[in-house]
């Protein structure tokens, strides 16, 4: 039985490296790009060719989205980028009892926000993370981070991936 094209992490061209970079650097701000340092492969689509998984030192840290390109940390690629990238910058910050329901997939509401960035989009990626600052989840803002913070009801944050504790 053969292996379908792609199927094996391949070395990425320097032009693949620059553009992944460069979203990384748009999408989760300035150092960003750090996180593709050391020995980045990707695995490609079969049939479009495009990079789809980004990763370093043989860990996977990310997908590339289909439908816009921008990238989508797994749990270490969000370890990684919590560390490369400034206080409060997309962060959403539960306290500890909510912590451990979040961690599981649950969605964070808004009444249960303690600090958010106040930058934070709609739609954006964030990551959750506990009043000590240790990786929770990993989601999309419903609302903005100043909305997160103002409001008492509705949600948050929809969780795409809990760290289960």
């Amino acid at each position: 039985m053969s292996e379908a094209p792609g199927a094996e992490p391949a070395e990425p061209s320097e032009m693949e490296v620059r553009s992944l970079k460069a979203v990384l650097e748009y999408q989760f701000g300035r150092g960003a790009a750090r996180l593709l340092e050391g020995d980045v492969r990707v695995r490609r689509s079969p049939t479009t060719g495009r990079a789809r998984e980004v990763y370093v030192g043989g860990v996977l840290v990310g997908t590339v989205r289909a439908t816009d390109n921008f990238f989508v940390p797994t749990v270490e690629g969000a370890r990684r980028l919590l560390e490369l990238i400034p206080h409060p910058r997309l962060r959403v910050v539960v306290p500890e009892g909510v912590a451990e329901y979040v961690a599981r997939g649950r969605t964070v509401f808004c009444k249960h926000v303690v600090e958010a960035d106040a930058e934070i989009r709609p739609g954006e990626e964030v990551f959750v993370v506990d009043t000590a600052g240790k990786l929770v989840a990993l989601g999309k803002a419903v609302v903005g981070g100043a909305a997160m913070l103002s409001k008492k009801a509705g949600k948050a944050v929809k969780v795409r991936k809990g760290v289960e504790k």
